[in-house]
């Protein structure tokens, strides 16, 4: 896996971009909080079991969140560059994560420590602003994909799906996007096919 050298400061700009409107001096701030990582495939980005302690930003890859239901796994999430990912409940509530964050390929992740967040949330707005819309768009990610499963057939499930994550689609594994759609692969498979004839 080849090194970017990416300057931290080209990351914060990034987030600030998506998240928040900045100032040099609140660039500087979120530049000194994140913490670069970088995953292979197949390796954990955070095992069963443990305490969650980072928001992850995906600069590069792609990764899925998983847990484990009468010994299947259940995909929660699948996102590529640009997303962010996090298990919630062992983040606020300081608890063992029952779910697992996994790289699908080689990952370059950016990593937030939710102490260090808060801490200069306080006294930074901007910073502030950039901490409360990434979790907006953690609970918005987490509700659309309730309500997907619930409410949505599986054709349309997965016509949402190629619509609302075309990255995801070309390049995750089918047996986790059906994981993720709560189908089959069986099933899947009978639904691209009839969906690429439609």
């Amino acid at each position: 896996m080849k090194d970017l050298n990416i300057p931290l400061r080209d990351i914060a700009r990034e987030l600030a971009r998506r998240f928040s409107t900045m100032s040099h001096d609140d660039l500087a701030v979120l530049e000194s909080i994140l913490v670069p990582m970088k995953f292979v495939k197949g390796e954990k980005i955070l095992p069963l079991g443990e305490q969650a302690r980072y928001i992850y930003y995906v600069h590069q890859g792609l990764v899925r969140q998983y847990y484990i239901k009468n010994g299947k796994e259940m995909t929660s999430f699948l996102g590529v560059d640009g997303s962010v990912i996090m298990s919630i409940e062992s983040l606020f509530r300081e608890m063992p994560s029952q779910e697992i964050v996994e790289a699908l390929e080689p990952c370059y992740v950016y990593a937030m420590p939710k102490s260090r967040l808060e801490e200069v949330a306080l006294h930074n707005q901007n910073i502030q602003i950039l901490y409360r819309k990434i979790l907006e768009e953690a609970l918005i990610d987490s509700q659309r994909h309730a309500d997907l499963v619930r409410f949505e057939t599986a054709q349309n499930r997965y016509r949402r799906i190629c619509k609302q994550m075309p990255k995801v689609v070309l390049r995750a594994p089918l047996v986790f996007i059906a994981s993720y759609l709560q189908m089959t692969p069986e099933t899947l498979s009978r639904v691209r096919s009839s969906t690429l004839i439609d």
